[in-house]
């Protein structure tokens, strides 16, 4: 059942229907779920086919994703589901586009991820301008969740998330919740219209600081939303503490909002790497 009092929707990232529907009768609900494709070459089915040596064709993983998404859908028909696009680091905007309407037209629920890359910001900025509903997503930076605003600008609440990746900032010494704090203090100055989801989320502390920020979504893998519905779905109190051990604090910028958005310093490495490996793992479903 819903903590009474949590105003924070609640996703689950996987791309298994098996764990979906166990968190729904753990939890009680749940109020969407993100996939990619590094999710979906953990799917047990998939990761069956390729044991056994069976690849598959470039118009049969589509398929497959098709069938996955159209699932979980079917499991939660009032929440949102967020669909990937392929993207390595030389894929252009007109193709992601091309992706995206095809892949919002399999479910009635669908946000298309797009990533945080020059190109991938000119596909957000097409996909709105045509009414698609989109997640911004490998965001490691407050300058790049500024030209999300700024690339959406005029799309309703709702129809644009930014996916900030806390986990992969902490892996090199970062601490990723500060992103997540500085951003939803520079969208204080906007309009509301993006919504930020807490993505890449390690562990229960983190869950829980992003609860207590405020952030409007979190997705957290299945082990982690497990942990949480077993430990009776606490909420943050008013003495809960944020431990960053030794991580590395990243400062809040002054940032305008009120730019093009190609004005801000979108270039990260982390984003480069993620569409890198998020093609990897793609591609090595495919022979």
């Amino acid at each position: 059942m819903r903590p009474k009092g949590l105003k924070t929707r609640i996703f689950l990232d996987g791309g298994n229907p098996s764990e979906t529907m166990q968190i729904i009768d753990l939890l009680g609900f749940v109020d969407g779920q993100t996939t990619n494709p590094t999710l979906i070459s953990r799917n047990p089915e998939a990761r069956k086919r390729l044991e056994t040596g069976h690849k598959f064709s470039a118009g049969e993983i589509l398929d497959f994703y098709k069938d996955v998404v159209k699932t979980i859908s079917s499991m939660i028909p009032e929440g949102s589901i967020s669909v990937e696009v392929y993207a390595e680091p030389l894929s252009n905007a007109t193709d992601m586009v091309h992706q995206g309407m095809e892949m919002f037209s399999w479910i009635p629920n669908a946000h298309i991820k797009f990533p945080t890359s020059h190109e991938g910001l000119k596909a957000a900025n097409t996909a709105i301008a045509q009414g698609l509903r989109i997640n911004m997503t490998l965001c490691f930076s407050q300058a790049q969740a500024a030209a999300v605003y700024a690339a959406t600008r005029g799309a309703r609440k709702g129809q644009v998330f930014v996916s900030p990746f806390i986990g992969r900032l902490d892996d090199r010494g970062e601490d990723g919740m500060d992103v997540i704090a500085n951003i939803m203090k520079m969208y204080e100055q906007g309009d509301g219209h993006v919504e930020v989801l807490t993505a890449s989320v390690r562990n229960l502390d983190h869950f829980l600081y992003a609860l207590k920020l405020g952030s409007d979504i979190i997705t957290a893998p299945f082990e982690i939303l497990k942990a949480w519905g077993k430990e009776g779905l606490k909420l943050p109190g008013p003495n809960y503490r944020y431990n960053r051990k030794e991580l590395k604090a990243i400062p809040y910028k002054e940032i305008d909002l009120s730019l093009n958005w190609q004005e801000y310093d979108i270039v990260h490495d982390l984003t480069q790497a993620g569409m890198e490996r998020f093609s990897a793992d793609w591609n090595a479903l495919i022979g």
